[in-house]
């Protein structure tokens, strides 16, 4: 689900969408890191944009291209596109790449599914939003498909030379690395794939971020761990980003700033050289990003299985998505309802998960059914309780509520919710009826079955092929 947003604009897209509050925050940042340079060490400033030529851009990134190329060790095989572009051009650059997605399903399918676990309001009108937001956040872009690099010709050009360090960097990777096949090569697990885009955006601000330091003696490797939180600054005073619902914020900074912790993780024992060795073996979750000794250990996450439902639902219902959320994912659905600070711990515990979205044809109702799976029993139980509380959150109007220790079970105006936990692995339903619940515990073959029902709470026993259900999901972390 979480890549599925940053395909609904393109990949390419995705690659800046926040790239120019990073890069200026980020500048200030190390600028207080570091001794003043002089004439003769250089400097990564410039005229305002106003009066720069075409001319004097072609060279100013044949320039910063060399130096990205010493930084990052990666030769240019072949020469490279590079234009200036205007807002408007590059608005309708945007507008054009939505319309040429083929994958509208795929696109579809990703926003219900975020809706289904309470990351975007209902109705929310992403392609519009999405336009909005980068067209004011794109401060440049390195295109794999058409092997072109530009940068927006309204900002100074100072600031352009760090956007073509971490754009020119892209560029370098694509002829080495092939990166828009490499990202999709994860494809069909979300988890995987924005793992490798942490990869990209990551490595490209650490390149970024020697290519700031040039001349002060010192090197990504000599800096301690960055602090997300002070790079994102006043991030949110752009008006568009600042209007995001939380999760799409999340989303598109997380491969920046969470990449470049693991980046730098890569690449400060061992030197650029090392971050061949992650193209050649890609981390597999975004666990992995959040936690880079977990990369270097290589866990490989067990495989959740989830017992198909399709013929239990019947015809009138289609799968929409059968995928994985990931460390990241289950931290943000547990921040959206409990709090980051109760979130982030609870979501380190993740050790694999699964779910599955169908929707009734007709009435577009939804069933997410989600299963979890922990480290240790500790974190299933403390998942249990905070899972509970985000359910009862998200679902105000509540009726026949039932709750032991390891099962939670109620009725909504849109169908039964269900939460059960057994050992290190929790699973959860909502939309459906306790009869869909019932085989699904039973397909699980879990030792123990799900508490019965009392006589009085026929309330929750609605057919779910009745058009009177809607999902939303469960999690497990380890």
């Amino acid at each position: 689900m979480m890549s599925l947003l940053w395909r609904k604009v393109s990949r390419a897209l995705a690659l800046a969408a926040v790239l120019t509050v990073l890069a200026l925050v980020a500048a200030s940042f190390l600028t207080a890191q570091q001794p003043a340079k002089s004439e003769k060490q250089g400097s990564a400033g410039g005229a305002a944009v106003a009066g720069t030529t075409n001319a004097e851009f072609v060279a100013a990134a044949d320039e910063v291209l060399h130096q990205m190329s010493e930084i990052t060790g990666l030769k240019l095989l072949t020469p490279l596109k590079k234009s200036l572009r205007s807002r408007e051009q590059i608005r309708a650059y945007v507008i054009n790449e939505m319309k040429e997605d083929k994958d509208e399903a795929e696109r579809y399918a990703g926003q219900r599914s975020a809706e289904a676990f309470g990351l975007l309001p209902k109705g929310f009108d992403l392609d519009s939003f999405m336009v909005d937001l980068l067209t004011e956040q794109i401060a440049g872009l390195y295109d794999p498909k058409t092997h072109e690099f530009y940068v927006a010709d309204w900002i100074p050009a100072s600031d352009q030379k760090m956007v073509m360090a971490h754009e020119l960097t892209h560029a370098l990777q694509d002829q080495h690395f092939k990166i828009d096949n490499w990202v999709k090569a994860a494809r069909p697990n979300d988890d995987a794939e924005l793992a490798r885009e942490s990869v990209l955006e990551g490595s490209a601000m650490a390149a970024m971020v020697d290519y700031l330091l040039q001349g002060s003696g010192r090197s990504l490797q000599d800096l301690p761990d960055i602090d997300p939180s002070m790079l994102v600054g006043d991030m949110e005073s752009t008006p568009m980003l600042k209007k995001a619902p939380p999760f799409l914020r999340d989303a598109l900074i997380f491969p920046y700033l969470d990449g470049l912790n693991f980046s730098a993780a890569v690449v400060r024992p061992k030197g650029w050289d090392a971050l061949s060795g992650v193209f050649a073996k890609p981390p597999i979750s975004t666990q992995q990003i959040m936690h880079p000794a977990l990369y270097f250990s290589f866990r490989v996450p067990p495989k959740a299985d989830i017992p198909s439902l399709d013929k239990d639902l019947g015809s009138d219902w289609t799968r929409l998505e059968d995928n994985l959320m990931g460390e990241f994912g289950w931290k943000e659905v547990l921040k959206q309802f409990v709090g980051e600070e109760r979130a982030t711990p609870l979501a380190a515990g993740w050790s694999s998960d699964r779910y599955i979205l169908f929707e009734q044809k007709k009435t577009k109702k939804l069933v997410l059914i989600a299963r979890l799976d922990l480290n240790d029993e500790r974190s299933t139980s403390r998942f249990f309780t905070a899972y509970c509380d985000s359910l009862v959150k998200k679902h105000e109007k509540r009726t026949a509520e039932k709750r032991e220790d390891d099962f939670l079970a109620f009725d909504t105006p849109d169908g039964g919710v269900f939460l059960k936990c057994v050992q290190m692995s929790c699973v959860s339903l909502e939309g459906a009826d306790r009869t869909l619940f019932d085989k699904l515990n039973s397909g699980l073959h879990w030792d123990t079955a799900a508490p019965s029902k009392a006589t009085d709470q026929t309330t929750v026993q609605r057919r779910v092929g009745s058009g009177t259900n809607r999902s939303a999901a469960a999690s497990a972390f380890n």
